[in-house]
């Protein structure tokens, strides 16, 4: 079950969590860098095709808009994605900038994070299986539809049973997906290194991408 709190400012919090179970010698060999930046853009390959397309991710040198088939309707807005890997696990953080689902008092704070660790308890020398567990966050998320004033009661109730709820069920699938390994490729491979920040494929991009203007 995910797990979901909303504070009194209206920031609302979920976090989903899946495990993957595979060989040893699977994991080790998709365990790297650049296979966090395939995760990366497997999560918007798979949110576009779940919207059969209404769904699109444009990109910029800065930045990544989730439109409704495009602009101007921005649904959200992210900066671009941040990376951090390490031998235990890996993140990719995407950091919430604006758009229509955002109400102006949330512009500017939150993220979207999808994390990877090995399960300590099975990565030990001799198990030929290991177990790494996959994370989707939505970290103080300000939702329009959370409302304010007099509206807010009822708006957080609004929001719960409509765009929560659709994304609950979203990322469940795209979670459950995971255990096909069909990941992305990238365009790009940028990522070598702990910690390093880059795009994570090039702006041409695939399914259900474009670039903005074009």
């Amino acid at each position: 079950m995910p797990a979901s709190e909303a504070r009194p400012d209206g920031a609302v919090t979920t976090e989903q969590a899946a495990e993957v179970t595979l060989p040893r010698e699977e994991l080790d060999r998709i365990w790297s860098p650049e296979y966090l930046e395939r995760l990366a853009r497997t999560y918007w390959r798979f949110l576009s095709r779940a919207s059969f397309g209404l769904l699109r991710v444009l990109y910029t040198e800065t930045s990544r808009e989730i439109v409704l088939l495009t602009r101007p309707l921005v649904l959200l807005r992210f900066h671009k994605p941040e990376y951090d890997y390490d031998a235990a696990g890996g993140t990719v953080t995407w950091p919430i900038d604006r758009g229509m689902l955002v109400a102006p008092g949330g512009r500017g704070k939150g993220f979207l994070r999808i994390s990877v660790r090995r399960r300590p308890a099975d990565d030990v020398e001799g198990r030929s299986e290991i177990t790494a567990q996959v994370t989707a966050e939505v970290a103080s998320f300000y939702p329009t539809l959370g409302g304010w004033r007099w509206f807010a009661r009822l708006g957080r109730h609004v929001y719960r049973i409509t765009q929560l709820r659709i994304h609950v069920i979203v990322t469940n699938a795209f979670l459950r997906s995971l255990a096909r390994l069909d990941l992305a490729p990238s365009k790009v491979g940028a990522l070598l290194g702990e910690g390093v920040a880059v795009a994570e494929e090039d702006s041409a991009a695939a399914v259900g991408e474009a670039r903005p203007g074009g």
